[in-house]
């Protein structure tokens, strides 16, 4: 595999921040001592710029090229957060917190650009800007939105972004990418159901709302069976269904449903919204009980544009030799907001065909990934803003 060779001189010490992470992982926007940890790393590489707090807890790093007279300025994108998961990996170097546990891998996502930015602070050959930057809370905390929401885009003039993603069950350093819809809109929803409780023998005098509840999840299907175009995609997933009484001869006065919704097209995420509430509404009609809907609207649509997609699969091949087609993944990922407030592209690096998935407490980041994953960024900034 043709990666860089100073990776392969770096790989202990790009290893030994990864674990070091890993050890001692972070939940959302409590990154503290990761971001404290990165910012260090650029200070001691000679970054030209270091900021802390854009997004709360993110870092960005500036890099200036041997020359600027280009004027391009390209972002490079890592996430550092954890999830709240107890690691069951049993290495050495596992999680010192409990509770806490990088089950995603984004302590390799760190690590390998923070390897790239040691690499691009040595060389400095390309002829323009690099902006890497590191986010928190990735895992449901919309980091990303926060960081754009802060300015950074237009603060460093940044006019491509470029993100990364280890991909278990790839090959140890193939690449996949896709153009256009990537990942999957992330929503939410509350459903709660009214009616009158009362005991279980005289269901005559009550309106059950366990009914009215059972229907209208098994209703909710038929969003993608029968309001779906069947060749597009959607996913309605209930995944709590909880009563106001536990006891075996009460029929409760409410029920709270909670799931989620997974759409790759704007107009879909509509329509999904939309008969969601209408179904809950018909069936609480139906009952005689009333029901309160509630839709919360998380990470939109991931979208790589067609240039940049071609431009970072190229990259790819040149690293592994191939760049396969990535499959549509209907988990979300909020990288998507910035790609909604610059073009770019974002792939997926192999972890092995070994091995547990991702939020999974066994799950592991793959060190052998490193080199391929520090040479994709690289080679971003080096054939994007080539040296005069």
């Amino acid at each position: 595999m043709p990666t860089k060779n100073r990776f392969a001189e770096l790989h202990d010490e790009i290893t030994a921040w990864r674990r070091d992470i890993h050890e001692n992982p972070e939940i959302l926007f409590e990154t503290h001592r990761t971001s404290a940890l990165v910012a260090e790393k650029l200070k001691d590489f000679g970054c030209d710029e270091i900021v802390t707090g854009i997004g709360r807890t993110g870092v960005v790093g500036v890099i200036k090229g041997k020359s600027t007279a280009s004027g391009k300025v390209i972002g490079l994108r890592a996430d550092m957060d954890a999830l709240p998961i107890l690691e069951a990996t049993g290495v050495e170097y596992a999680s010192k917190t409990p509770g806490a546990m990088h089950a995603c891998g984004h302590d390799g996502h760190t690590a390998m650009l923070l390897g790239a930015a040691k690499y691009l602070s040595e060389t400095r050959n390309f002829d323009g800007t690099v902006v890497v930057i590191f986010q928190p809370a990735e895992e449901g905390g919309g980091g990303g939105k926060e960081m754009c929401d802060d300015g950074m885009m237009e603060r460093w003039g940044i006019q491509e972004v470029y993100g990364m993603h280890n991909w278990p069950g790839q090959p140890v350093g193939n690449f996949a990418i896709r153009s256009g819809a990537f990942f999957a809109a992330t929503d939410q929803f509350d459903i709660h159901f009214d009616g009158k409780g009362g005991h279980a023998a005289k269901p005559q005098e009550t309106v059950d709302t366990t009914v009215m509840a059972a229907q209208a999840v098994t209703a909710l299907q038929t969003i993608a069976s029968r309001n779906a175009d069947p060749v597009d995609r959607v996913v309605v997933s209930v995944t709590s269904f909880e009563t106001s009484s536990n006891a075996y001869n009460v029929i409760p006065q409410s029920v709270q449903i909670k799931g989620t919704v997974r759409t790759m097209s704007a107009e879909m995420r509509d329509l999904a919204e939309e008969r969601i509430k209408a179904i809950c509404a018909g069936m609480a009609a139906t009952y005689g009980g009333t029901v309160e809907v509630k839709y919360h609207r998380g990470y939109p649509v991931m979208v790589n544009t067609e240039t940049q997609t071609e431009f970072a699969a190229d990259v790819a091949k040149s690293i592994s030799g191939q760049c396969d087609e990535a499959p549509l993944v209907m988990g979300g990922e909020d990288f998507a907001y910035m790609l909604e407030e610059r073009p770019g592209a974002y792939i997926l690096v192999g972890n092995g065909v070994e091995g547990a998935s991702v939020h999974h407490p066994e799950y592991n980041f793959n060190d052998d990934a490193i080199p391929a994953g520090c040479s994709w960024w690289a080679e971003i900034a080096e054939k994007r803003m080539p040296a005069a």
